[in-house]
């Protein structure tokens, strides 16, 4: 059985001393690697080791240097394009195929991306037309990346890039059930060579990321993951008055009004939700439609979600895998449970796992219709492959339903009419929307508001989000 007994610290790797955590195949739910986790004073000294070194010159760095540092660390990612697919699909249960053109394209495109933004980018620029008037962007430190399982590599891509891009040395804390991706970018990283402290990776669940948090040299916080994990950071910070950037749950509304294309706005609908099993926090789980088309929609969401083959992660295929662990597994069912007994009537799907998976943490591509506001189904994140769909008879209605939740991560606008596409855009209380299965450019900012969080990720506002703002007067720049 594999064990995992390192982290990395000031440019090496360190034997882990603290807790010990079993990693369990969600495949197989039997357990097939150990992990030992950071201990308290491992966690300080990968603290200490990014202030020394951001101290020592990294902070001080500038564009050109950062900017060949983050090709290089792409370089080595491309490398190993392989190996992290094929961790990825073992430790959450990613599908092969997906795992290589999903999973780990996504983290090397938002790499890119970061990449791009830094040909244009300058930290130092005049207010206005006086040249001794002017604006600097600078570090604000040692930057704490702590990140979930969901997207192993893609989620530490896009704090790693902007933190690196911003100047900040760093230290990587990555959800337990994914720590074996984060050790081959650790390797990618060191292979990358950048001075020793710059970037530190420890091992760990939330009692390393509490300890992380509450370090008094740790400037600025990037999380991602639950909002009951969020809550707890945001006031941990503010003790301090830390820097948080919050990127958290979602329960996207997908709107289909009369005029789209109904059978490509469900089959995109229904992936876009059912995508790695679900567990996504931008993830399309509400789908309101307009009434005339809501029984068509109905049959045809039913015919692809019964369609949609669920199979184990190392076969090739389109299919989904399985949820990532027990508690989520359990979770899922209990949504799904609730949502009958609540009376939403289920048309696809239902609880238990497909007939020919009878082990593993398989759930099964679910939709539930005449979902309410006043249903767990509609308010609550899933993270899982279940559907809700709703109708509505206007567009002020449309807009209040999707609306109707504290969340406030994406939104998903089908129609053929431009101008309303453009008026329900700018209506929906949320930090993304995308139109008629329109993806977001390259560099694009990530995030949301309300329960979802708040700053923004990916480009040069991934950047930004690891800097301050200083206004200088009375001197111009040298």
């Amino acid at each position: 059985m594999a064990l995992f007994d390192q982290v990395y610290i000031d440019g090496a790797w360190q034997k882990a001393d603290g807790d010990t955590r079993a990693l369990i195949n969600p495949d197989t739910e039997t357990q097939d690697a150990t992990l030992i986790c950071a201990s308290s004073s491992a966690c300080a000294a990968a603290v200490a080791s990014a202030r020394a070194a951001f101290d020592a010159g990294w902070g001080r760095s500038d564009i050109a240097t950062r900017r060949a540092a983050l090709a290089r660390i792409i370089t080595e990612i491309e490398a190993r394009a392989d190996a992290f697919a094929s961790c990825i699909s073992t430790e959450i249960g990613a599908p092969i195929d997906f795992a290589r053109t999903g999973q780990v394209a996504a983290g090397l495109a938002h790499l890119r991306a970061t990449l791009a933004a830094l040909e244009t980018l300058t930290n130092d620029a005049p207010l206005t037309t006086a040249p001794d008037h002017r604006i600097r962007h600078e570090p604000l430190g040692v930057a704490a990346l702590i990140t979930p399982w969901n997207w192993p590599l893609n989620q530490v891509a896009l704090k790693l890039g902007g933190a690196i891009a911003a100047g900040c040395t760093m230290v990587l804390k990555p959800s337990e059930l994914s720590s074996r991706t984060a050790i081959i970018l650790t390797e990618a990283i060191h292979a990358a060579d950048l001075p020793p402290g710059v970037f530190n990776m420890i091992t760990g669940a939330g009692d390393v990321g509490a300890a992380l948090i509450s370090n008094p040299d740790v400037d600025v916080v990037s999380f991602t993951g639950s909002t009951a994990t969020g809550r707890f950071i945001a006031a941990e910070a503010a003790q301090s008055m830390t820097r948080t950037t919050l990127e958290l749950g979602g329960k996207s509304a997908n709107l289909l009004f009369s005029d789209c294309d109904l059978p490509t706005a469900i089959t995109q609908g229904l992936a876009h939700c059912f995508r790695n099993a679900g567990q996504s926090c931008n993830a399309a789980t509400r789908m309101l439609v307009a009434r005339d088309i809501y029984n068509d929609a109905l049959t045809l969401a039913a015919q692809i979600a019964t369609q949609t083959e669920v199979n184990r992660p190392h076969l090739s295929g389109a299919h989904i895998g399985p949820q990532v662990s027990a508690a989520q597994f359990a979770k899922v069912q209990s949504f799904i449970e609730t949502g009958v007994d609540q009376g939403a009537r289920l048309v696809a799907g239902g609880p238990g796992r497909p007939d020919h998976l009878p082990r593993g943490f398989y759930s099964r591509p679910t939709v539930f219709a005449d979902v309410r506001p006043d249903m767990t189904l509609f308010q609550d994140e899933i993270f899982g492959p279940v559907l809700t769909m709703t109708p509505f008879d206007s567009e002020e209605e449309a807009i209040e339903l999707a609306n109707a939740t504290p969340y406030g991560l994406a939104g998903y606008i089908q129609t053929a009419d431009a101008k309303r596409a453009d008026r329900v855009a700018q209506a929906l209380r949320v930090g993304m929307v995308q139109i008629n299965g329109q993806s977001r450019e390259a560099g694009a900012p990530f995030g949301g508001r309300g329960l979802s969080g708040y700053g923004r990720e990916a480009g040069v506002w991934g950047i930004r989000a690891f800097q301050d703002i200083k206004s200088i007067s009375g001197a111009a720049a040298f």
